[in-house]
């Protein structure tokens, strides 16, 4: 299917093209993380990205089920790929800002626009959210969430497209 991609699915398309990942069996974190070249540990702390001089490191909450540490992943990959500064010393707000920004861009990365693609999902039934949920290794909410995210997306374009061919043939739209 031909889509239109939002700068932040265009961007993880292109991320995963040059890191050789194109299929939903590769995204794992430790494939990433190597051919990044950033460090990652599991401890007992909450996850969290790390800089030291010019090395990342993503750490890991060791208590948490494979499906929530990958998701937490794609967050913490957000910081280290997009984002600067020390939280600590950022205005509140900002954080918040940033935060919103890599929540936002875990679910992009977690579940990817161009692999759904490949998928030809029209619609979030439980039998697709499972479907979803087992192949891209989230949780049944999350793979939820993602899949409206998706369809109304796609819902939204389709409109867009037709309203737009609309106008450039002078017909009215209601």
């Amino acid at each position: 299917m031909s889509t239109c991609l939002t700068h932040t699915e265009e961007y993880i398309k292109t991320f995963y093209l040059k890191l050789g990942i194109s299929t939903p069996q590769q995204l794992q974190f430790q494939t990433i993380t190597r051919r990044l070249g950033i460090t990652s540990f599991y401890w007992q702390e909450p996850s969290q990205a790390l800089f030291t001089g010019k090395r990342s490191i993503i750490l890991l909450n060791e208590n948490l089920s494979p499906q929530q540490q990958w998701q937490e992943f794609c967050h913490e990959l957000t910081h280290v790929l997009l984002h600067t500064g020390r939280q600590t010393k950022l205005p509140k707000l900002f954080v918040e800002y940033q935060e919103y920004k890599a929540d936002h861009f875990m679910y992009h990365a977690a579940i990817p626009t161009f692999m759904l693609d490949q998928l030809l999902i029209y619609n979030f039934d439980i039998i697709t959210v499972y479907n979803v949920q087992e192949l891209f290794n989230v949780e049944y909410d999350f793979a939820l969430k993602r899949l409206h995210q998706y369809v109304n997306t796609k819902n939204n374009m389709l409109k867009w497209n037709s309203q737009s061919d609309s106008i450039k043939l002078g017909r009215r739209i209601s």
